[in-house]
């Protein structure tokens, strides 16, 4: 019998990445999915990235993993977000081909080394003295691994739901994954069942296109990857169509046929993004909401309806889609629906993913509560990463909160647990400012390199992009401007106040008015370089006080991250904890005083306090050596 380092269940999105990730390691892996043809389904909107969403695509990019590829190579249409915001909340979203998408990952899955693919359901998990020994599938075969990644997404006992009708079952039809819930349970894991939905699909020939707002693909080149060329996209804009009264009228008359009011679904739903009907009822006063018509593949007669994801009766829903200006005539191809599906709530696991009961056995994306692709992705790809150096005997790797928006994922993920869909925002991120989008590679490419998930091609196409860096800062810094008739007309025209004295270039560049591409060609310097290349110089120039005392800040922080709490630590001994920290402390045994610190519930006298008695402690054992 084949016994492989890693096996991976589940080929969503997470599942890939912990896949690829893995092989990529030497790993010997296997990847189990329920049905080959959906690997990487994009079963709601087919889109990727957003503020926080996007900067977790390029983090993922640039330690090597797959979803940024994946995105330039399926973009239909691509825009930058929060152009008129400050750096530290600018990304960028595309809206993909799903099919283009979901082959982009076969091929690479297909033609990696060291890695099978295979179709099947996983029901068991095979443990042994507290270790995973590999898995049992409903067809009885058996695989055995040295460590085991669950990204099972909502297939887990997944239930969709519409209107009165519900049914055993995955997103978009697919078949539920049942079975393995109860192998989870009686090892000793806790479960909870959580919700989400999507949107009904529409017919694109049956909508009047020209009476909507139309949003246009960006005009200039654009790309997720550091890797990839950047493109302009034409032919599939988004529209914007509204909800009226009538819409609302609607709603309200099925609401006594609502699962989500009703009772019918257990599990909470994503607060961040919340049914039509969710809305219509929180916000009375709210006469619209803004519907966009969101194309889904080049070959594809779908629309995609953003922000009108509904679990209504599909009567309702033909009357609420045909209510929406410009989709009078329109037929739905597929209702919407909610699905409740079986997670684990994740302050089970420790913070490289690996589960504090089971040894070797990690957990990737929605099975740990989150929500959205690139949530999947990124824990997917460390899951993967670390499955591959504990099945070898390595030590496994953690991400800083100062290093990337993946650790603050994960560390709210263990540290403070989820009781609803948890999803990634900039405001979660309190050194937004060091975490840009355009940084990712200078943060995190080297960590990727030395895993060896960077190869030598994409190192030393970084290399050059970085040298480039420092010689348009050089250039920069030693060019001076002068007080004249140029420079003031020039500053004029940027309603810039003009010199009183000589400058460098890189001087004036820390105006906030001044435009690095024209001052450029003011100055004369050649050819513009890459433009996101000179923004990101701008970045690092114009806010470098705020970066200096971000940058303090995480000092600070690292020093109480380096003070370690035993495992075993008995927090009933620590005199003045309230019983609710100690509790909560009990629970999640925090690795760290730093982790401790961010525990829900638990204050900064109780930090305090147990650094008090840790550093009695150590002088007690000085003083006292066995």
């Amino acid at each position: 019998m084949t016994e492989y380092d890693v096996i991976v269940v589940g080929g969503g999105h997470g599942g890939c990445e912990a896949a690829l990730a893995a092989a990529r390691l030497g790993a010997s892996t296997l990847l189990l999915n329920l049905y080959v043809d959906n690997l990487a389904l994009m079963a709601c909107n087919p889109s990727i990235g957003g503020p926080a969403k996007g900067h977790l695509v390029r983090e993922i990019d640039a330690l090597g993993g797959e979803q940024a590829r994946a995105t330039d190579a399926s973009t239909l249409h691509i825009r930058r977000l929060n152009t008129s915001k400050g750096p530290a909340v600018q990304t960028l979203r595309a809206q993909c081909d799903l099919d283009d998408y979901h082959r982009h990952y076969l091929e690479r899955i297909e033609e990696r080394a060291n890695l099978h693919l295979h179709q099947d359901i996983v029901t068991e998990l095979l443990v042994d003295e507290g270790t995973i020994r590999g898995v049992v599938t409903r067809l009885g075969s058996v695989y055995r691994g040295r460590t085991v990644v669950l990204a099972t997404g909502t297939y887990l006992g997944g239930k969709v739901f519409i209107g009165r009708t519900h049914f055993a079952s995955g997103p978009l039809g697919q078949v539920a994954a049942l079975g393995l819930t109860e192998s989870l349970r009686k090892i000793g894991f806790e479960t909870g069942r959580l919700k989400t939905g999507t949107t009904p699909r529409i017919g694109r020939d049956s909508v009047d296109w020209a009476s909507l707002e139309s949003q246009e693909s960006a005009d200039e080149p654009l790309a997720f990857s550091h890797w990839s060329e950047g493109k302009i996209h034409e032919g599939f804009a988004c529209h914007l169509t509204r909800t009226t009264e009538e819409t609302h009228e609607i709603i309200r008359g099925a609401m006594d046929r609502s699962p989500l009011f009703r009772g019918d679904i257990e599990g909470p739903g994503p607060r961040y993004c919340p049914s039509i009907e969710d809305r219509v009822n929180r916000f009375p006063d709210r006469d619209s909401h803004p519907i966009f018509l969101e194309p889904v593949g080049r070959r594809s007669r779908e629309i995609y309806m953003q922000n009108f994801s509904t679990s209504l009766p599909y009567d309702a829903q033909v009357e609420m889609v045909r209510s929406l200006p410009g989709c009078e005539r329109a037929r739905i191809v597929r209702p919407g629906y909610a699905i409740e599906y079986d997670y684990l709530p994740p302050t089970q696991l420790l913070p490289w993913l690996e589960t504090k009961r089971v040894r070797g056995l990690f957990c990737a994306g929605q099975i740990n509560g989150t929500s959205g692709y690139e949530e999947a992705a990124a824990q997917g790809l460390m899951a993967g990463i670390n499955a591959a150096l504990v099945a070898r005997g390595r030590d496994p790797v953690t991400l800083g909160r100062h290093e990337g928006y993946i650790a603050v994922l994960i560390d709210d993920l263990v540290t403070k647990g989820t009781r609803e869909p948890y999803r990634m925002f900039t405001s979660r991120c309190e050194h937004r400012l060091l975490l840009r989008h355009d940084n990712a590679d200078r943060r995190l490419s080297p960590l990727g390199r030395r895993l060896g998930l960077v190869d030598d091609a994409r190192w030393d196409h970084l290399q050059r992009r970085w040298r480039r860096v420092e010689e348009i800062r050089e250039v920069l810094r030693s060019r001076l401007i002068y007080p004249g008739e140029a420079t003031a007309a020039f500053l004029a025209g940027l309603a810039s106040s003009p010199l009183a004295e000589r400058v460098t270039a890189l001087d004036l560049m820390r105006r906030p008015e001044i435009d690095a591409s024209r001052l450029w060609s003011f100055l004369g310097l050649g050819d513009l370089p890459d433009g996101e290349i000179l923004a990101s110089v701008q970045t690092d120039v114009r806010y470098e006080g705020y970066i200096a005392r971000q940058e303090r800040q995480v000092e600070r922080m690292e020093r109480m991250e380096r003070v370690p709490l035993p495992v075993d630590f008995d927090y009933a001994s620590v005199g003045g904890l309230s019983g609710e920290s100690r509790q909560k402390l009990e629970s999640i045994r925090p690795l760290s005083l730093g982790q401790a610190g961010r525990v829900s519930g638990v204050t900064p006298a109780d930090v305090q306090l147990l650094w008090v008695t840790l550093e009695s402690r150590r002088r007690s054992r000085e003083k006292n050596p066995a």
